[in-house]
């Protein structure tokens, strides 16, 4: 089941946007299903290339060891396509995992003290209580239920009813932020808040409803394309003292709301290769993360790169390209099948980030997007990748320093956050 996304042309912004007509857009998940993805059909296309194709968009340093790993391919599956398996040991699912994830980031698996990350999304996701238990018990994480307090699931106005319709597509977004919430902290208690449906006013107000519930921290993995009148929509992520992340989207170089206002964390996208030991043996831009000059955001303060006048997306990134996605488990079944996936997209990269401000325990010193911009020698600098072509090479071209397809780096432990 697809999730419509309602575009305007140059001719509608001019007009000018009515509430009725924001009213009925309609976002999407910033979501990549491996090969079997109907959504994000340009990333799998891209990382369904073979190895020495991929290459081509990272740094000359990179390039002979990358053909080296493609020529070793067919003898040995590597850390970027294994995920979370380690066969030696366990049989795990593909995808990476809990121990993939601190490893590459170098990260604790618990909070300081308690925190809640609150998951925005649409529809219902009717068995992600049971979904979480088996990712839990499968990668020997602490249950996180209901019945101990870890877990708690309300609509879009902070009821237990009426519960929102059902959704496959949003359903297993719904799995994978959650999961991948709670294995990068296992500690912190979840808070899923299920907007009636994917329009952007529903979405929005689930953020209030969020904040207004206790959450430390917000994460937000859906996208519309920027459109005349999201400024309007921004006071729903004005929130100081809650950290929220926004997917930066999954088409390539061009910006996506809600990752454009001022309030957030816009969170770009990687391709991420491991070693044995799960530590980062190379990053850079994945080719379809979302990055660009905000056609109608301010730029905040906190912001300095000089080419773009308006607000620039994204502020930090993590992984995101779906070969090296994460393990996720559907037991609702989308695209005709059930269980184990292995997903992708930015829609993976926004509950990382959210989760390691939770890590950070320092979501009441957050005020906006900026935290990152005061501590941006604490980060991992992306200096390979690129999502595209544009006039201003650094909105498109990952090197030191800021660049737009992964803001200003990612995670190399939480002080950044």
């Amino acid at each position: 089941m697809l999730v419509s996304l309602l575009l305007f042309g140059p001719a509608a912004q001019k007009a000018g946007t009515s509430a009725s007509l924001v009213g009925a857009m309609r976002a999407k998940p910033a979501l990549c299903v491996g090969t079997h993805s109907k959504e994000c059909g340009a990333a799998v296309a891209a990382s369904s290339k073979k190895a020495t194709k991929s290459c081509a968009v990272k740094a000359r340093k990179h390039t002979k060891k990358c053909l080296t790993q493609a020529r070793n391919k067919t003898k040995k599956k590597s850390r970027s396509t294994a995920g979370a398996n380690t066969k030696s040991t366990s049989a795990l699912p593909d995808g990476y995992g809990p121990a993939q994830f601190r490893g590459a980031y170098n990260l604790p698996s618990a909070a300081p003290y308690s925190q809640t990350i609150a998951i925005v999304t649409a529809y219902d996701s009717p068995n992600i209580e049971k979904d979480l238990s088996v990712y839990s018990t499968t990668f020997s994480l602490p249950i996180c239920s209901s019945s101990n307090g870890c877990f708690r699931k309300v609509n879009g106005t902070g009821e237990k009813a009426p519960i929102p319709a059902r959704n496959a597509l949003w359903e297993l977004e719904t799995s994978l932020d959650v999961e991948v919430a709670h294995a990068v902290c296992s500690n912190c208690k979840i808070l899923l808040v299920e907007a009636a449906s994917s329009s952007v006013n529903d979405l929005a107000a689930a953020v209030d409803t969020a904040a207004k519930l206790g959450a430390d921290v917000i994460s937000n993995s859906w996208v519309v394309k920027e459109f005349r009148g999201e400024t309007a929509l921004d006071q729903h992520f004005n929130h100081p003292g809650i950290a929220i992340t926004a997917a930066s989207g999954d088409t390539g170089y061009g910006v996506k709301w809600p990752a454009a206002s001022p309030y957030v964390t816009a969170v770009g996208g990687t391709t991420l290769d491991l070693d044995s030991a799960n530590a980062r043996v190379s990053e850079s831009a994945w080719e379809q993360g979302g990055s660009g000059c905000s056609a109608y955001e301010s730029k905040p303060t906190w912001q300095t790169d000089s080419g773009c006048k308006q607000r620039t997306v994204p502020d930090v990134a993590a992984v995101a390209n779906p070969d090296t996605g994460a393990a996720v488990y559907d037991s609702y079944g989308y695209s005709g099948r059930r269980g184990w996936y292995k997903v992708g997209g930015t829609s993976l990269a926004a509950p990382i980030v959210a989760a390691i401000y939770a890590l950070a325990g320092n979501a009441d010193n957050v005020v906006s997007g900026s935290y990152p911009y005061a501590h941006s020698s604490m980060l991992f600098d992306i200096q390979s990748g690129t999502n595209g072509k544009c006039a201003l090479t650094y909105l498109c071209t990952s090197a030191a320093g800021y660049d737009g397809p992964t803001g200003l780096g990612t995670p190399a432990g939480t002080a950044g956050f």
